[in-house]
């Protein structure tokens, strides 16, 4: 789940480069060079910032009867945009696919705008997040390799709570944005399976888990990954 301070952080990073630079100019002024710097292209140019991307997310009308929000699960990256975030080669954490924010198993923290928020039932034993993130230039198309070499090195893995085995089955999923990957946990422990669903559209990347109804959150998944998308189209 992520958290503001994050945001903060991140902005605090990305406003060093900028005060690094203006020094530097104000150097080559010192020394009298005359060539006009070339103008740098914009990277965000184009992206929807976390204030735009928070109107994206599905309503609560699109969730199940008996789910509500959770307040402390809603986080957005505001009108700002953060530094982009390195890809963390590391050996994936298999368990980051039982939460929220599961998109950070593939080494990226995140896009350099996002919301996100999560819903669950009133006997809070079924849950379904939503979330968006916005990539710089082809980053949204490395992430989505990523989910597939992560279902991969993720195929077995333990489960942080009930300690049981979880097996992990993948597949690419047709008819949803310009690519999208599912992916279905399921344990002899579990009452019922969890189904992830990565969706890109364009630079931007949904993510949605869900355990809700009996065939391992499936449909309801998949309901909310058209809801998000269709709202992206709208939106941009």
């Amino acid at each position: 789940m992520r958290l503001p301070s994050r945001v903060v952080t991140l902005l605090a990073v990305a406003a060093l480069p900028l005060a690094l630079s203006a020094c530097s100019s104000d150097s080559s002024s010192d020394t009298g060079a005359s060539a006009k710097p070339a103008k740098e292209q914009n990277p965000n140019a184009g992206l929807l910032t976390g204030t735009q991307l928070k109107k994206a997310l599905a309503p609560a009308s699109a969730f199940p009867t008996g789910f509500t929000r959770v307040a402390d699960g809603a986080s957005d990256s505001g009108s700002h945009f953060l530094a982009p975030s390195s890809r963390k080669t590391a050996k994936p954490d298999c368990t980051r696919l039982e939460g929220s924010a599961w998109i950070q198993v593939t080494g990226f923290e995140g896009g350099v705008s996002f919301a996100q928020d999560d819903y669950v039932n009133h006997d809070k034993t079924e849950e379904i997040t939503q979330e968006i993130d916005a990539f710089q230039g082809t980053t949204a198309k490395t992430v989505m390799k990523g989910l597939q070499s992560v279902a991969t090195e993720c195929a077995t893995f333990t489960d942080t709570d009930t300690h049981a085995k979880v097996k992990v089955a993948a597949r690419s999923a047709a008819g949803l944005g310009d690519e999208a990957y599912t992916m279905t946990l399921t344990s002899g422990a579990w009452e019922n399976g969890t189904t992830l669903i990565a969706a890109r559209s364009g630079n931007a990347v949904v993510t949605v888990l869900s355990t809700a109804g009996s065939d391992d959150g499936a449909a309801t998944a998949k309901k909310l990954t058209t809801e998000i998308l269709g709202s992206l189209k709208k939106t941009a």
